[in-house]
């Protein structure tokens, strides 16, 4: 066949194409089970976060599976449900109206953590947060986001931040409240509060409506629990 001629042109170029695209699917098809192992150990390095345990992804399985006692799927009633409450995607749980507990022992005390699903400035927020068995006291917290601004409003996703929930109460007497973040130097009044980042002033009100939002889904699971 003359390689000059057009018809060797496309029949050369239609060959790369489909070469390209069969190694292209292929490497795809290979890396999948990789990428749902680190998107699982990314997870559960956030899960253990929330209970101010932090460990590399290729600890987190086992640290997972030692601390993690319990995983389940509650309803609006506070009730379990069916479900993984590791597989589910927060976003389309909370979308069915069911919400994921994941239950930790930590040196023989029980600690309840909930997901936590919002949006931020620029993007998607999300978290997870850490009671006692009292189910009011904060225990733990983390928190991430897709394009916070660095320096900034990404700042959340930094210890120095979530540390400061720890302690806080979700409850005044048996009325929920959550916990309100403020302007440094303000307060809340009639429930517990924490400074905001300064200069992400919009990111940390919109993490405040997420706790509030989030967790007042598992109101009837707390006070059920607390009984």
């Amino acid at each position: 066949m003359n390689r000059n001629s057009n018809v060797y042109t496309i029949i050369y170029a239609s060959v790369m194409v489909v070469a390209v695209a069969v190694v292209l699917a292929f490497t795809s098809e290979s890396l999948k089970s990789f990428q749902k192992e680190n998107a699982e150990n990314d997870k559960r390095q956030q899960i253990l976060r929330s209970i101010n345990v932090r460990v590399s992804a290729q600890e987190a399985k086992a640290k997972y599976s030692e601390l993690i006692t319990d995983a389940f799927l509650i309803n609006e009633q506070g009730e379990r449900t069916e479900g993984d409450a590791f597989a589910e995607d927060v976003v389309k749980a909370f979308a069915r109206k069911v919400y994921p507990v994941f239950v930790a022992d930590i040196d023989g005390q029980t600690k309840y953590v909930m997901a936590l699903a919002g949006s931020g400035l620029w993007g998607p927020l999300w978290g997870y947060i850490s009671v006692n068995d009292d189910c009011n006291t904060v225990f733990g917290a983390d928190f991430g986001h897709a394009s916070e601004t660095p320096g900034l409003g990404a700042e959340i996703a930094a210890a120095p931040f979530s540390n400061r929930f720890i302690g806080k109460h979700l409850f005044a007497g048996e009325t929920f409240k959550s916990v309100a973040i403020v302007k440094p130097g303000n307060s809340a009044e009639g429930q517990d509060y924490v400074d905001g980042i300064s200069g992400g002033t919009i990111t940390s009100q919109k993490v405040g409506l997420m706790l509030f939002d989030s967790l007042k889904e598992y109101t009837k699971f707390l006070t059920s629990q607390n009984k």
